[in-house]
């Protein structure tokens, strides 16, 4: 079984959405499907269709985490040992050699991937690109855009 990389913080959120998808939008959904039923005819109540609907939803987010989490390797990325070079977990801060610009990156696991939050996937090609560089290091990056070119400003292990 293929072991997926995650964040302590990515896990967590997770296993926030499971449990608020089993202790309420469950118990709810099937509150508004029961309701319907109280209405009559289910062939042509629109209430009871959506409600089912919804009910399907719920349960495919449920099993999609519980297997998400299931095979899902935590990495506690406060334990890590500060060797410099950029791996798993940690915050990078880079500099557009085009611009100047500055930017800080986490690297995570897809399911944490939110680049607004500067949280990059592993996969992403910056963060591939960056993997086992260290602090002063420049590093040429295939982006949809073009060729980009970053140096390495810090390192640092959350």
């Amino acid at each position: 079984m293929k072991r997926t990389p995650m964040t302590v913080r990515g896990a967590e959120a997770l296993r926030a959405e499971l449990k608020k998808l089993k202790t309420e939008s469950r118990p709810n959904v099937i509150k508004a499907i029961a309701e319907a039923r109280g209405h009559g005819d289910l062939s042509e109540n629109a209430e009871y269709h959506a409600a089912r609907e919804q009910q399907g939803f719920i349960e495919g987010r449920i099993g999609e985490l519980e297997a998400k989490l299931s095979t899902a390797e935590i990495i506690d990325t406060s334990r890590m040992a500060g060797t410099g070079k950029i791996v798993f977990g940690c915050m990078v801060e880079l500099e557009n050699q085009d611009d100047g610009g500055a930017v800080k990156y986490q690297i995570v696991g897809e399911d944490e991937a939110d680049i607004r939050a500067g949280r990059i996937s592993i996969t992403s090609p910056i963060a591939r690109a960056l993997v086992g560089k260290s602090e002063g290091d420049v590093v040429d990056v295939d982006a949809p855009g073009g060729v980009k070119s970053f140096e390495v400003v810090s390192v640092h292990y959350e």
